[in-house]
């Protein structure tokens, strides 16, 4: 299984001993000189924050200073571009979501950047699910309910997203494919406005991220009906996931991971993973990708590698049954 939601298989994976090549590579250094963490997002977004989170303990096992360098534009675009075209030694990597590295390329073929080739996986980190929120005054209290409440009111239905072509988008457009519904999509300019509208009842369905929608639900101004990925997060015990809740096999998370430009040798991808894994497994770092609604994440190169081709090819099949494509 590569699937990286699937956290209690692959926390047991990745505990154990790298195989294969990887194993077998030649010890390997970085430059000696503060290493940069790219980050293609401004400071205080979820990328910011966890790149933060994560560099001090990165630094501490690589004997390096980290230093998160914010490179934001074109939805990480620019960022993932200077990092692709950077030397593989060591000294650049890069944290970024799936939003940049697999959904982003599936609605836009003519980014400056393959995933594929430009990048080496190094360790996934963390993820992030959404909730499904709908309206108070809905008529639906799971998402079986909502489900046959779209299907007896094809086109009624309104769904908002934070903007066209981004996560929140791309999970309301899976939840109409996989449960065959009609609900309309609203785009808004940002996750604020969607949030507002939802509560003031002009809109029906939002999927807004754990840590901006849940205060809503436990203030009692939402109803949360599941979580976007396949295993239920911490922080959230007590809400199901969309797949157990009524539609098998949903999963439209946001992931994290740290990638190397392509072509850093097999021992320098052995470091950098045995770092990031090594400080992502603290308790304390757990704790405090909790207080952002994120759980750690865990799992080889080669794992991280499978994970980020099924999501490209998963996000791109959607985008173009549902004929989509970006801005």
């Amino acid at each position: 299984m590569t699937r990286l939601a699937r956290r209690r298989v692959l926390s047991v994976l990745g505990s154990l001993p790298l195989a294969g090549p990887l194993a077998e590579a030649q010890p390997a250094d970085f430059p000696d000189r503060p290493l940069r963490m790219v980050v293609g997002f401004p400071p205080g977004g979820p990328n910011d924050l966890l790149a933060r989170i994560v560099a001090p303990g990165i630094g501490e096992q690589l004997k390096r200073s980290v230093v998160v360098e914010n490179r934001a534009g074109a939805n990480g675009e620019i960022a993932a571009a200077s990092v692709a075209k950077s030397p593989p030694d060591g000294s650049v990597f890069m944290l970024a979501s799936n939003g940049s590295t697999t959904v982003a390329p599936a609605l836009n073929r003519n980014m400056a950047f393959d995933v594929r080739t430009d990048f080496v996986a190094v360790a996934p980190i963390g993820i992030n699910p959404m909730l499904l929120v709908v309206r108070n005054d809905l008529p639906a209290a799971n998402v079986t309910e909502l489900l046959a409440l779209a299907r007896a009111q094809p086109g009624k239905l309104n769904g908002a997203s934070a903007g066209a072509g981004g996560a929140t988008h791309l999970a309301l457009e899976l939840f109409k494919s996989l449960g065959k519904v009609d609900i309309v999509h609203v785009p808004y300019k940002g996750g604020g406005p969607a949030m507002a509208d939802l509560m003031a009842g002009l809109v029906d369905v939002y999927f807004g991220g754990l840590s901006t929608a849940l205060p809503h639900v436990r203030a009692g101004k939402l109803k949360a009906l599941g979580q976007t990925t396949l295993a239920r997060s911490a922080a959230a015990s007590d809400i199901p996931t969309i797949a157990e809740a009524g539609l098998p096999g949903y999963d439209a998370a946001i992931s994290y991971g740290i990638f190397l430009p392509a072509g850093a040798s097999p021992g320098l991808v052995q470091r950098l993973h045995a770092a990031v894994d090594t400080t992502v497994r603290s308790p304390e770092i757990a704790r405090k990708f909790a207080d952002l609604g994120a759980d750690p994440q865990f799992g080889t190169p080669a794992e991280f590698a499978a994970y980020v081709a099924e999501d490209l090819e998963k996000w791109a099949r959607l985008a173009k049954e549902a004929g989509l494509k970006s801005d």
